[in-house]
């Protein structure tokens, strides 16, 4: 079973620590240690762990929030949708991250879980992040990887929708938007969020509506105090009003993938096809090593496809070299 695999079911885990489930998975655990994954076993470890508190407060059902009927506002000119619905069977999940970064997503997924026993003392989860980084590098993922983990209903803002040209209308579908989900478990993401949380003095050229909608913004996110969770997403976290940054629980950054990760990568996206022997997958982690995941991911599909189309039935080292050749420019 693979490391995504054991994750997911680790997480799913409760129980005393002397039950035969319990049990199992603690085997489980001195295998992999058996075997070397050392780091993988200390994560199952610490997710086991995390566990026995869970059965102090049971958690609650999540997935009821799929049957609460929710609509989504429309923009009151165009009637337009001012977010977008995404599937639970769609969100993409699956991801390669640092340790660092994995242990802030996980932190923020035990945290709404544990909503109400942080309740009784006076304490709130993180609901407010904000995820920067290069384009490509999995900030839209993670907010996915997230509504997935937790059973939540996922919605994306139509900034399309929620800009407007009229006086005052963006600032009306914000509070909009931002009131229909205050008692409506989901995430929302506010992707790429600097089209609207752009920096006040360097839009000098506006005629002072982004001025207004920043402002509604940062009273938005100072209020907010609903039952989802809102991720906003920037590659330029630089051009972001500072006064919104004191607004989020917490700023995650996703980088470019290291060595370790790109080959780690590379062997999950290779998984269900036969690769060249001659191919060594730590020479080509070195070769793409300062490209996004986005690419790697692509790189690595291209490889395949040219492999299947021409009925090869392994893909060769003259594949993923011409795909990474054709590759390299959309890097730069």
């Amino acid at each position: 079973m693979n490391q995504a695999l054991l994750t997911r079911l680790f997480k799913s885990i409760n129980g005393e620590k002397d039950t035969p489930l319990m049990k199992v998975a603690y085997s489980i655990i001195e295998d992999e240690k058996r075997k070397g994954h050392i780091k993988l076993a200390n994560k199952l470890n610490d997710l086991l762990a995390d566990s026995f508190i869970d059965i102090l407060e049971p958690t609650p059902n999540l997935k009821v929030a799929k049957d609460i009927l929710y609509k989504v506002p429309v923009d009151r000119r165009y009637k337009l949708p001012l977010a977008t619905h995404i599937e639970h069977d769609h969100l993409r999940h699956e991801m390669v991250l640092t340790s660092e970064v994995e242990s802030k997503i996980l932190r923020i997924e035990k945290e709404y879980l544990a909503r109400e026993r942080l309740a009784h003392h006076g304490l709130k989860p993180r609901k407010k992040i904000l995820f920067y980084g290069s384009s490509g590098c999995g900030k839209s993922m993670g907010a996915e990887r997230i509504a997935w983990e937790l059973g939540l209903p996922f919605y994306k803002v139509r900034f399309d929708s929620i800009i407007s040209s009229y006086l005052g209308e963006s600032a009306s579908n914000l509070q909009n938007l931002f009131k229909s989900i205050e008692d409506y478990p989901c995430v929302l993401l506010l992707d790429e969020f600097d089209i609207i949380g752009k920096q006040r003095n360097i839009s000098s050229n506006d005629v002072g509506e982004i001025h207004r909608i920043v402002n509604i913004l940062l009273g938005l996110l100072e209020e907010y105090d609903g039952e989802g969770i809102l991720i906003a997403t920037t590659n330029l976290e630089g051009s972001l009003d500072n006064a919104l940054f004191r607004r989020f629980d917490d700023f995650i950054e996703l980088p470019k993938p290291n060595e370790s990760e790109i080959k780690q990568l590379l062997t999950v996206c290779f998984s269900a096809l036969n690769i060249n022997n001659k191919i060594k997958l730590a020479s080509y982690s070195k070769k793409m090593l300062g490209m996004s995941y986005a690419i790697i991911v692509k790189i690595a599909n291209d490889a395949a496809k040219k492999a299947i189309i021409n009925l090869n039935n392994e893909i060769s080292s003259e594949d993923l070299d011409t795909a990474l050749d054709e590759n390299k420019a959309i890097n730069r």
